[in-house]
């Protein structure tokens, strides 16, 4: 089941690594993104970036100072920086903010072993030396921490995400 595209949206092209806040058919916002080195797909443990239509089910991490680390969306109440990266190499690093996705396709990317949600897939904050616009997530999307922190200040629980190849 495909959603008509509203008046207000927020497009994720996977192809061009590129994330685009429209209102009313003008590009109001655009950065660079990373999303899944697997490449796109909705199962569960995939380790891949869901396609399809999506909300924002939550904002998170609002007052946080910028690299302000996430662990299960909770604030650690450490701050990123490099020697931290070194004391923890395997560290998936979620910081300064969460944007937390939920799937509007039953069968696509909601409920079952394809739900975006119980994925906990997001899009949140990264150090800054991780590169953009190349697939290097586990799933979720990353932005560079000053463009989601502006991103993070124009959008609210409940807008549409199309997330496409």
């Amino acid at each position: 089941m495909s959603q008509e595209r509203p008046d207000n949206w927020l497009e994720i092209s996977i192809a061009e690594q590129q994330c685009r806040l429209w209102q009313q058919d003008t590009c109001v916002f655009s950065a660079p993104v990373s999303t899944a080195l697997n490449g796109v797909g909705e199962l569960e443990g995939s380790g891949c970036t869901p396609r399809g239509w999506h909300s924002i089910r939550a904002k998170i991490g609002d007052g946080q100072p910028v690299n302000a680390v996430f662990v299960g969306r909770r604030a650690t109440g450490e701050i990123f920086e490099p020697s931290l990266a070194e004391r923890y190499p395997q560290r998936d690093w979620i910081l300064s903010r969460i944007l937390w996705l939920s799937g509007l396709e039953v069968g696509t990317n909601r409920l079952g072993n394809v739900d975006t949600m119980r994925r906990y897939i997001y899009i949140h904050g990264c150090p800054d030396s991780e590169p953009m616009g190349e697939p290097r997530s586990h799933g979720c999307i990353r932005m560079h921490n000053p463009e989601l922190l502006a991103l993070f200040d124009q959008v609210n629980p409940g807008l549409k995400v199309w997330i496409h190849e």
